[in-house]
């Protein structure tokens, strides 16, 4: 149950007047007459409603009182959250030596009217290397053990490479591409020498896909440019490389390998009558791809001198403070001496001789061990007390955060940082994962939650509350209890994107590794023994609504579909869909029916004709199967909208 709202004084209008009235005697004894119809009862009365209206306003505890309250249980509001994204570094000019761009280098927006600018800081340096191409392999589809080596033919300048081998051409043929050295986190540019061989295909729109090797499977690549037309002509292809590569062997040879392979054709798509040939190939880095956060950076802050008194506090001079990482730490200096302090959540566990402290994040404020008696009358330390004059300094720290940085893709421009041989800077990808500081409100309603679980994963609800409490990148976390002893307990995950709902993709809906880890390591301590968690993500069912609506007379027909398309991938979204507006419901099937109501309900609509629902598959795009009236999900599953389709008349 919640916490009761404490009332600092629970007397009502009748309990003042009662009081005041039998007060009457002691200091007005010739005053006789106490019936409603004296004026002096009368202004009793008056003060008695004025008392109440007050007394209402005073137990009306404060959000502030109330976080009090909570800090004395150990729940305190979460601080904001950082926002994060790949930060571009274009070279000045294609370099033969490395170039370094330093951890923390500084990065803007350009600031506009009333809005200040926002800055980002690299996590860690990047270095740009240039790449080691050392061979070169052709793989048929249908055939993968068999592996052509093409790497003397591309290299001499005699020889002419055939990009796929089989006859005919058969979707998923490839050529691949091996480095000496990764190239994850480049920006590389292949300057391709080619004749049009490859006939047939749109150069606007070839069937090719380029992909690199992370890790055990093959990730696409993001193809900034391609000006060869499919590989049919001189020219260039720019592509950003994954940040991390995995090497494996190839045709008996080691190395870091990138791909293009051949896809299977869209509908009015045209495909290859014949292969591309190669000619030549020279590879070049043009730049690199580093993690940077919403974040600036202090190198030390000196806070003062300990008095050598217990439960001292000190203040960094910026705050909200970001959970702290290797190299930041907290030094307490005397005359001959300096020792590094850690930092603890609370002084539970913590002894007179252990060097600990704890930090608030949220208002910087830094707390020394307090001096406990205990009921047998013994006194101990929890954690120990800086000596008298020694010095505290905070040795590097981070602060920041806030949705403030949520910042679009592109708009970190401004490099405030100078670095040699950096012409500029840019973000590819939007910035994702800030989020304010918590509410008052919505810490009233998690507190008595926490309480309750005393921060051990129990039950299922237990895991998705912690889920939700680890990252904001968490929007969403279903949890599924055991079937049998000794199965794990699988934890669903859906993260948080931003955008419109028509925009999300099935990749977007990826968990990445920072966010698995930033799971494990906050559920891990708070598990029961014996219980192992299986993270993953929900399976999302692609479907496609087929819909026919009558607009009224005089209604743009265009407008009218725009407001149905709109409807229909906001009900049907992850994140945003359903009745309450919090993501579509696991295991809630899907009604023509009951989205027929929806429809109807669009301002220019007068009825729906026919609503029909598609399973669709949400890599290639195609519908399964035909049109059904009910779309049912299980219990692990979710709904991910797929070119719906609305047509009016």
């Amino acid at each position: 149950m919640p916490l009761p709202t404490p009332e600092l004084d629970d007397r009502k209008f009748q309990d003042i007047v009662d009081e005041a009235k039998r007060l009457i005697p002691r200091y007005c004894p010739e005053w006789t007459n106490h019936n409603v119809s004296d004026p002096g009862v009368a202004l009793i009365e008056l003060f008695a409603w004025m008392s109440e209206t007050i007394l209402y306003r005073i137990n009306q505890v404060p959000d502030r009182l109330y976080t009090k309250f909570l800090d004395l249980v150990g729940i305190t509001p979460f601080p904001p959250a950082v926002a994060r994204t790949d930060l571009l570094f274009w070279l000045s000019t294609v370099l033969d030596y490395e170039v370094t761009v330093p951890e923390g280098t500084v990065v803007a927006t350009v600031p506009g009217l009333n809005q200040s600018e926002v800055l980002f800081s690299t996590v860690e340096d990047l270095v740009i290397r240039r790449p080691q191409l050392i061979a070169a392999k052709a793989v048929e589809a249908a055939n993968q053990e068999q592996v052509f080596d093409v790497w003397d033919d591309l290299r001499f300048d005699d020889g002419a490479v055939r990009c796929f081998h089989s006859e005919p051409l058969t979707e998923g043929d490839a050529l691949y591409f091996g480095f000496a050295n990764s190239v994850g986190g480049s920006v590389i540019r292949l300057t391709v020498g080619a004749s049009i061989e490859g006939i047939g295909v749109d150069p606007t729109d070839p069937p090719l896909a380029w992909e690199a090797f992370v890790e055990e499977s093959w990730v696409a690549m993001g193809v900034r440019q391609d000006t060869t037309g499919g590989l049919n002509r001189d020219g260039e292809v720019i592509l950003a490389c994954p940040r991390s590569m995995a090497a494996f062997t190839l045709g008996g040879d080691h190395a870091f390998w990138i791909r293009v392979r051949l896809l299977p054709t869209r509908p009015q798509q045209p495909g290859y009558r014949a292969s591309p040939l190669l000619s030549s190939l020279q590879v070049d880095t043009l730049g690199g791809l580093v993690a940077a956060e919403h974040a600036s950076r202090v190198s030390e802050d000196r806070l003062g001198r300990s008095d050598g008194s217990p439960a001292q506090e000190f203040r960094l001079q910026n705050y909200p403070v970001l959970p702290l990482r290797e190299g930041e730490s907290l030094r307490v200096s005397t005359i001959g001496a300096s020792e590094t302090w850690e930092v603890v959540d609370d002084f539970t566990a913590s002894g007179g001789d252990d060097h600990h402290y704890v930090l608030d994040y949220a208002t910087g404020t830094i707390r020394f061990g307090p001096r406990v008696r205990y009921p047998d009358g013994s006194v101990r330390q929890h954690g120990a007390i800086p000596p008298d004059g020694a010095e505290i300094v905070m040795e590097r720290y981070r602060y920041g955060g806030g949705a403030v940085g949520n910042v679009g893709a592109d708009t970190l421009t401004v490099l405030r940082t100078s670095v040699a041989y950096i012409d500029r800077v840019t973000n590819p990808t939007p910035a994702l994962g800030g989020a304010d500081a918590e509410t008052a409100a919505n810490a009233k309603i998690r507190g008595p939650l926490s309480l309750r679980a005393g921060g051990r994963a129990v039950t299922a609800r237990d895991f998705e509350r912690l889920a939700l409490e680890t990252s904001a990148e968490v929007a969403r976390a279903r949890c599924d209890a055991p079937s049998a002893v000794g199965e794990p307990v699988r934890l669903l995950i859906v993260p948080r994107l931003r955008g419109r709902p028509q925009d999300h993709q099935l990749d977007d809906f990826q968990l990445s590794d920072a966010l698995v880890d930033a799971l494990i390591t906050y559920l891990e301590p708070r598990r029961l023994i014996g219980t192992t968690v299986d993270i993953s993500t929900p399976y999302y069912q692609g479907v496609t609504v087929a819909s026919l609506i009558r607009a009224f007379p005089g209604r743009s027909a265009t407008i009218v579909q725009e407001r149905a398309l709109d409807v229909l991938y906001t009900l049907l979204d992850p994140l945003v869909g359903g009745t309450g507006q919090d993501g579509w419901p696991f295991d809630l099937g899907l009604s023509a029916s009951w989205l027929a109501e929806q429809l109807e309900a669009i301002d220019g609509v007068e009825r729906v004709e026919e609503v029909l629902l598609f399973e669709a598959d949400l890599r290639t795009g195609e519908r399964r199967g035909r049109g059904r009236e009910f779309l049912t999900l299980d219990a692990q599953s979710l709904l991910l909208s797929l070119r719906h389709q609305v047509v009016v008349r």
